[in-house]
């Protein structure tokens, strides 16, 4: 049995097999609803039910409030129609240009950036090039159905390994295999491209680029494709870490600041010690932002990283900076932790 989903206002319909989520049935008939974790935890893909009767799976109430419920809004990634329904969403144009596509890669350098953080550089078949856009992700397929999500960091032009930034959860099903088992000429099964979280370029604003920690990697991606584009934007990037060695690439930034004539490059620190002999900007990221940028009337933000930080900025950008709420894109990295 299937049911058939309507989306308010472009009225596009598309088809629901029972038991699926509307948004899998959505990404796999190429509508781009808007989605980032596809687990309940980051209220990237809420939207409205207007018609139709759904129940939805574990999610966290804080992505979808009992009060919010009631009053008829729902998380399209955790939510299954038991009825023909009716919903109200804003959907991402180009998010389903290239197929999403299962596909073996090949580990070919394993890179120790930090303690805590390593780049897998992927070999992908030499048939199957993958095509996406700059600040999505993939899904590592693991052995026991599980996946685990990452950002492609580098831009699909810009090499020919693909690259993951991977930060050691301790514990975590794939990290402790990545820092302590895997090795060069292992087989990894991806796929993808997922996610809404892409470089928009039908607009000139000024692009403020925010990051914590490996929410650094899409943000990466971003740069390399605005730069491959040749585009005149302003770019400011805000980087966020608790200790300067968080910022595992601060001296491409830094080269970018120095080279590129619209790019400039804000490192935050949260909790340096004294050995760490810090004497840049201190606090959390997006209230340096805050503090440098009131009015953020004309940009654009790119937002990615720690859920919190993702949170406090949607918020606080639109309630101070005067931020228009649909001119704030986000990838909110969730862990296992996350989701507890």
């Amino acid at each position: 049995m299937s049911f058939q989903v309507t989306v308010q206002p472009s009225g596009r319909q598309f088809s629901c097999d029972e038991g699926e989520t509307i948004l899998n049935a959505a990404i796999r008939a190429g509508v781009g609803l808007p989605y980032g974790c596809k687990n309940g935890a980051c209220s990237s893909c809420k939207g409205k039910l207007l018609d139709g009767d759904i129940t939805h799976g574990a999610h966290q109430e804080k992505a979808l409030p009992v009060k919010e419920e009631e009053l008829g809004f729902a998380l399209f990634c955790c939510a299954t129609p038991h009825s023909d329904v009716t919903i109200e969403a804003r959907e991402v144009a180009g998010v389903g240009e290239f197929p999403i596509r299962k596909m073996p890669v090949r580990i070919a350098k394993i890179d120790k950036v930090a303690n805590d953080v390593i780049v897998l550089s992927l070999q992908l078949p030499a048939t199957e090039r993958l095509q996406y856009l700059a600040g999505q992700y993939v899904e590592v397929l693991l052995r026991d159905g599980k996946r685990r999500s990452y950002s492609m960091a580098n831009a699909p032009y810009k090499d020919e390994l693909m690259t993951l930034h991977i930060r050691h959860m301790p514990g975590g099903l794939f990290t402790d295999q990545v820092f302590a088992t895997l090795k060069e000429r292992d087989i990894l099964r991806l796929e993808g491209p997922l996610g809404t979280f892409f470089l928009r370029e039908d607009s000139d604003k000024p692009m403020l680029l925010l990051a914590s920690g490996t929410g650094f990697a899409p943000i990466k991606a971003l740069v390399e494709q605005a730069v491959h584009n040749q585009s005149q934007r302003p770019m400011t990037l805000y980087w966020g870490g608790r200790r300067p060695q968080d910022l595992y690439m601060h001296a491409l930034c830094e080269e970018w600041a120095r080279t590129l004539p619209n790019f400039s490059y804000v490192p935050v620190i949260s909790d340096a010690l004294a050995e760490d002999q810090w004497s840049g900007r201190s606090g959390f990221v997006h209230q340096a932002v805050i503090a440098d940028l009131p009015d953020l009337s004309a940009y654009q933000v790119y937002a990615c990283g720690a859920p919190i930080m993702v949170e406090s900025a949607q918020r606080d950008f639109v309630a101070l900076c005067k931020l228009p709420e649909e001119e704030f894109y986000a990838d909110s990295f969730t862990s296992e932790a996350d989701l507890a």
